[in-house]
């Protein structure tokens, strides 16, 4: 006990006191040998723990289940979702919160076990998950981190000595998530389907008090808890497409309340632009393909407006109004987040109407000329240099110098010097992002030569994408040409 108060858990667990309809009591399942591989010692100081005690033996026990911290309140929490737009009961069926640490500052985040067992939200599976996919998360939760993206974090990653059984036998592992919640959109749609009113009540005061304290004040405090939800997400999704992220499943069991990311199963950065591009093995009508990422968060909050309307007006006409009146801000809501985000992209400072035409019409020239997302940017950014050593032919183009031509002249317009546009565009321009090649070669030395010196090395260049650094240089080249389509799968 001594040792675990050393290591720095000060767990509280909110949770427990909501209605027993919301969770189910369960204990992570033992495994028989773990091992840590992966340690977020930032983050770990970050929550007020003892970087260096939490790499003990005994915390390796901890990240792995075996054994709890003290005050660990362990469950598994109930929701539904619409799947690909049908609904169905889910909950946590491979995951297991422990509680929540409280930090120095006095923030809580959940402390969660990802790939802990069997829950009795499982309907069937392992409740395990498999080294790759763990890994996977670690990278490009950190990766959307060191974007400023708003995200679940990774703590840690422990191997279990056990296989996991998918198509073959695969090493398995453990991930321990942290996060501001894991309330989602579908835990309001499971609570209005299956739940009482108060208990619908219940859930929504607890999310105001945990997440939005400010709105408890305000007239109608449930349609004000949908009105921010609202502004997080157009926020959030809007910084997705800034740097060509694809979630790949966009459920509503995927939607977090916080306005965090959450769920990394099928999800990658584009390489070449393509407003068309899925990456989910199983999106075969592209329902989540990047284009479709704004339409489908709007789509997720009317469910959950759906969710709220017996708490926004006793009138059922009146509730609805009010919730479709909320949900229809949201097109413009992101819009404006996407542009402001833009121009800061291309080194606007002020607004000028005819801006969006600038913009949509390089993204147009970008797609036509199968241009790279990310390196056109950097390219925009720091010019003849890079865009030479990486043979961005795409920028010698007729079409693209009238364009630049263009831009230039608007830059002109705004009295700034070059080195104030230089610097606004490199801290929006994401010089390195988890490419899909290099996470895939991360995995693969992982798993299957037990070297992590590449997925270090790919971490460390991730957490500073904005640096523009020497040694980031490697992580810029694109990936050899192939017929088939980059996928990543659900579930593993």
């Amino acid at each position: 006990m001594s040792e675990n108060k050393e290591m720095g858990w000060n767990f509280g667990n909110t949770y427990i006191h909501l209605p027993e309809t919301f969770y189910a009591h369960v204990k992570p399942t033992p495994v028989r040998s773990p091992q840590l591989i992966l340690f977020n010692e930032r983050l770990a100081e970050s929550l007020g723990l003892n970087s260096q005690m939490t790499q003990s033996n005994n915390a390796v026990e901890i990240f792995a289940g075996n054994h709890l911290p003290p005050n660990a309140s362990p469950l598994a929490q109930a929701y539904a979702g619409h799947q690909f737009g049908h609904f169905t009961m889910l909950g946590d069926g491979r995951a297991i919160l422990l509680g929540e640490q409280i930090t120095p500052q006095q923030e809580r985040y959940d402390i969660q076990l990802k790939g802990s067992g069997r829950t009795p939200y499982s309907r069937g599976g392992d409740g395990r998950a498999t080294l790759g996919s763990m890994i996977r998360e670690y990278i490009i939760s950190e990766a959307m981190h060191g974007l400023g993206i708003p995200t679940t974090r990774s703590l840690a990653v422990v191997t279990t000595g056990e296989d996991v059984f998918r198509e073959t036998a695969l090493p398995g592992a453990v991930l321990t998530r942290v996060s501001a919640s894991h309330l989602r959109v579908g835990t309001f749609e499971y609570a209005a389907k299956w739940g009482e009113k108060n208990e619908l009540q219940q859930i929504a005061d607890y999310t105001i008090e945990r997440h939005f304290p400010h709105l408890k004040e305000t007239e109608n405090k449930y349609l004000s808890l949908l009105k921010e939800v609202i502004h997080q997400q157009a926020k959030l999704i809007a910084k997705w497409q800034l740097v060509g992220f694809i979630h790949g499943v966009m459920n509503t069991d995927n939607m977090a309340i916080s306005g965090e990311t959450i769920d990394y199963g099928p999800c990658a950065f584009m390489d070449q632009y393509a407003p068309d591009t899925v990456f989910s093995s199983i999106d075969r009508q592209g329902r989540y393909a990047y284009k479709n990422q704004p339409v489908i968060g709007g789509w997720n909050l009317a469910r959950f407006a759906e969710a709220l309307l017996p708490l926004l007006d006793q009138n059922e006409e009146k509730a609805l109004k009010m919730a479709q009146d909320a949900v229809s801000k949201f097109p413009s809501l992101y819009h404006t987040a996407w542009l402001a985000g833009m121009r800061k992209k291309f080194g606007l400072f002020n607004e000028e109407d005819e801006d969006e035409f600038l913009i949509k019409s390089f993204l147009q020239l970008m797609q036509e000329n199968n241009a790279d997302f990310t390196n056109t940017f950097v390219g925009l950014t720091v010019g003849d240099d890079f865009i030479s050593e990486n043979s961005i032919d795409f920028f010698h183009t007729d079409e693209c110098k009238t364009w630049t031509k263009k831009w230039e002249e608007r830059l002109d317009r705004q009295q700034l010097s070059k080195q104030e546009i230089h610097q606004r565009m490199k801290q929006h321009n994401p010089a390195v992002i988890p490419r899909n090649h290099r996470v895939e070669e991360a995995i693969e030395a992982a798993v299957e030569k037990e070297d992590h010196k590449v997925m270090e090395n790919l971490l460390r260049s991730l957490s500073k994408p904005y640096a523009y650094l020497p040694e980031q240089k490697e992580y810029t080249k694109l990936p050899p040409a192939t017929n088939c389509r980059y996928q990543t799968y659900c579930g593993t």
